[in-house]
């Protein structure tokens, strides 16, 4: 479709919301935070010690929790009207975590420490309860299909919901018809399919993982140019993280979900765990009496299915999120593309998330065609791009069919964002989106802005290594926390009662009766 076309369509949208009537209609989103860390030793080697007691049950701790390994910290804060709210929750967590770490630290990569393969990595554990059982089994299933080394690589994930004055003007400038929860449904997806047409500017602006550890790279039986001292790279990367080395998994290559509406997302990833694959048959599901994974299927749960955004409803206790998505429909979406920033001790900042929400409404009011599989395949191939290649010069995507300089592009998506910030500036005189809005230009016009090219600068300058770099900036990042002067102390005494809390319904659920495992499975997946 010509963008010329899009684009007065997308004109004629943000025209008529800023003419309904509606004051505030795209400020006050529902936004969240949910920051991967791997724990480390004071010498950069990950942390063997079981999750601290003082941090709670990783199984019932609604806001500290684990992710892939033990020593994979996941920090998740509740959602919030204003950034600065939800940077503040996260700073008080990341002080509450570091009070009660000992001498470890928390990695301030993505990309992570030095690694001495897959043993190294202990996988995270729940319990004996048989929702613990599973969410470990899970975790054994992941190890032995893609390595568990993958799985210490840590990101940030975004959340966010429109505000829900937005929706009735909305269905009002689309005439649409339909209204209620099934509007909102295919207002999301119509986000989804241009997040995967235009969100490798994510990568670009915000990606800061484009060298690693030798030994990460020796652990996944991979090669790239050495930078020297430990240290490999790819010259122009911006996200190793998000490219094909990372999460941008090769053994999920031929797995396609469709975007194009709600039912078509559920039917494929329903497809998708219950399709077995002969590779996975032959790994075994219970050996020797014991679990391997939870089952041999192409996704074990919807969960395996690593994308660059998902459609997300919070699912209700034992609910699969297919189900959830079905029964209640979309309530918000999950951005999963950034990487963990050295440059900010919480590992993001407010103009990234001013960003990231200006650019989720431009994805919600740009025209939004169906995707078919021959352009889904070129859509990702875009992104791979930007992430192994992304600061290259003069550096070409495909759109439409043609190839177009990446930066042309990306000039035309930051130039249609500046109406959208002017609406969620309306009533303050700072203009916080626009400032971050131009904060992201000035790294189109200038490389060596992105934080990237930043990584890459300090470490040449330096002289050290990754690893060095990395190990450096956690110790200087743990110095930073726990040196804040006027901690929230009332903040500091809620996550502690959360803990104790944790701790307790996590015991009580270990000593309940449970039923047969077997029988517990089969009912999850029935």
């Amino acid at each position: 479709m010509p963008a010329s076309r899009i684009d007065r369509a997308f004109e004629k949208r943000l025209a008529a919301v800023i003419n309904s009537g509606e004051r505030g209609a795209l400020q006050a989103g529902r936004r969240g935070v949910e920051k991967e860390s791997l724990r480390v030793t004071p010498t950069g080697r990950i942390a063997t010690t079981p999750h601290p007691m003082a941090l709670g049950s990783a199984l019932t701790n609604d806001h500290i929790t684990t992710d892939y390994s033990e020593a994979l910290i996941e920090l998740v804060t509740p959602t919030f009207k204003t950034n600065w709210e939800l940077l503040q929750y996260l700073c008080d967590l990341h002080q509450f975590v570091y009070r009660h770490l000992g001498d470890e630290l928390l990695w301030a990569t993505s990309m992570p420490c030095i690694i001495d393969g897959d043993a190294s990595i202990p996988i995270a554990q729940f319990g004996p309860s048989n929702v613990g059982r599973m969410k470990t089994i899970y975790r054994e299933g992941l190890g032995i299909r893609y390595g568990r080394v993958m799985q210490a690589i840590s990101g940030v994930h975004f959340n966010y919901s429109f505000p829900e004055r937005l929706w009735p003007v909305w269905a009002a400038i689309r005439e649409s018809r339909t209204s209620g929860q099934s509007f909102i449904s295919e207002s999301y997806f119509d986000l989804l399919r241009n997040y995967r047409r235009f969100g490798w500017i994510v990568l670009y602006l915000f990606g800061v993982s484009p060298m690693v550890c030798t030994s990460f790279l020796r652990a996944r039986g991979e090669t790239l140019p050495e930078f020297g001292r430990g240290t490999a790279w790819e010259p122009h990367s911006t996200s190793l993280r998000m490219s094909d080395l990372g999460y941008r998994n090769r053994s999920q290559s031929s797995l396609e979900v469709s975007v194009n509406s709600l039912d078509e997302y559920v039917r494929d990833l329903t497809r998708a765990i219950s399709t077995p694959h002969p590779e996975y048959e032959r790994l075994g599901v219970k050996v020797d009496g014991a679990y391997r994974q939870l089952n041999a299927n192409l996704l074990q749960i919807e969960n395996e299915y690593y994308a660059f955004i998902r459609p997300k409803r919070v699912a209700r206790s034992g609910e699969r999120p297919t189900k959830a998505l079905m029964r209640r429909g979309v309530e918000y979406v999950e951005v999963r593309a950034l990487d963990v920033s050295a440059f900010d001790p919480v590992g993001v900042n407010q103009n990234k998330l001013r960003f990231l929400e200006a650019f989720l409404a431009l994805c919600l009011m740009r025209e939004s065609p169906l995707i078919d599989a021959n352009e889904q395949a070129v859509l990702d191939g875009n992104h791979v791009t930007v992430a192994r290649r992304g600061r290259e010069p003069d550096l070409m995507l495909t759109r439409d069919g043609r190839n177009v300089p990446m930066l042309q592009w990306a000039r035309e998506i930051i130039d249609q964002m500046q109406g959208i910030c002017e609406l969620l500036d309306e009533g303050d005189p700072q203009k916080p989106y626009a400032a971050a809005l131009a904060v992201q230009a000035a790294k189109l016009d200038d490389v060596a802005l992105t934080p990237s090219a930043r990584l890459i600068k300090e470490i040449g300058e330096t002289g050290e290594s990754f690893f060095d770099l990395a190990l450096r900036t956690s110790a200087t990042h743990k110095g930073y926390f726990l040196d804040l002067h006027a901690p929230n102390e009332a903040r500091l005494r809620e996550f502690a009662a959360q803990a104790a809390e944790s701790l307790e319904v996590a015991e009580a659920m270990a000593s309940a009766p449970q039923k047969d495992f077997d029988v517990f499975i089969a009912d999850y997946f029935s």
